[in-house]
């Protein structure tokens, strides 16, 4: 599949990590040499992306409404192909699926979408918000609403992308509301692959083997998963596809 780009902004600033401090707080030495300190949105363990002293982008943002102007949104790892910048900010992950939904890129597995509703509120008590919630074209024989959870995806071993990264007690309260929603609507689960060097997805038993189980009996009553890839650049981020899925980190035969 041909790259295509679904996203553009100003250039981002190159710098070198530091160090990462109180989850939200993150020290760059710029190329000019100047050290500033940028807001980190991802309060994650970040496994394997969080690598002091190696480079990373920063966006400039100066605002009355902000303490602080820069913002970390991307960091460069090695994998197997070679160098990759991979996008650190969570709070994105949300607006690129958004966006591939605007752009079609779904059609084919969710049929035509007429409106997309952002955080709304559902499940069994009504305390928890889905991501997205699509409702399909008056075209579309399946009329049901469709519920999107989306997963900002950065951890992997090897070329297997992996989430999450430590436990998740919220994510896996969220499987347990998708599984609830069925079958009167659609689930979907959408781990947002953050790096274009993945080929598979699967669950990571090995940081929280709960949420693994529950990714488990979610796909067998019938919440879809589609995981899908995006490619980092300096001024712009790339729709790279829809990948296959295992469902367990440990195994490689049971891709869906």
């Amino acid at each position: 599949m041909i790259a295509k780009t679904i996203t553009t902004f100003p250039s981002l600033t190159e710098g070198i990590l530091l160090k990462r401090y109180k989850r939200f707080l993150a020290d760059v030495e710029l190329e000019s040499g100047e050290v500033v300190t940028a807001h980190c949105a991802n309060t994650g363990p970040m496994s394997g992306v969080l690598r002091p002293g190696g480079l990373v982008r920063l966006r400039f943002c100066p605002s009355p409404s902000r303490k602080l102007s820069w913002s970390w949104e991307q960091a460069l790892v090695s994998s197997e192909k070679g160098d990759c910048w991979v996008g650190v900010n969570t709070s994105l992950a949300n607006k690129l699926i958004a966006l591939s939904v605007e752009a079609g890129f779904f059609d084919k597995r969710l049929g035509l979408i007429k409106e997309i509703k952002r955080e709304v509120v559902y499940g069994i008590e009504k305390k928890s918000r889905i991501d997205l919630l699509l409702q399909p074209q008056n075209s579309n024989l399946d009329q049901r609403k469709i519920f999107v959870e989306v997963k900002n995806t950065t951890w992997s071993k090897g070329d297997k992308a992996l989430f999450p990264d430590t436990i998740t007690k919220r994510g896996q309260k969220h499987l347990k509301e998708m599984i609830n929603e069925l079958p009167t609507s659609r689930a979907v689960l959408v781990p947002c692959i953050s790096r274009n060097d993945m080929k598979v997805f699967a669950p990571a038993d090995s940081a929280d083997s709960e949420y693994a189980d529950l990714f488990r009996l979610a796909v067998k009553e019938g919440v879809e998963i589609l995981p899908c890839s995006f490619g980092f650049f300096r001024d712009h981020i790339t729709w790279e596809g829809i990948l296959p899925f295992e469902l367990s980190e440990f195994c490689s035969n049971d891709k869906s």
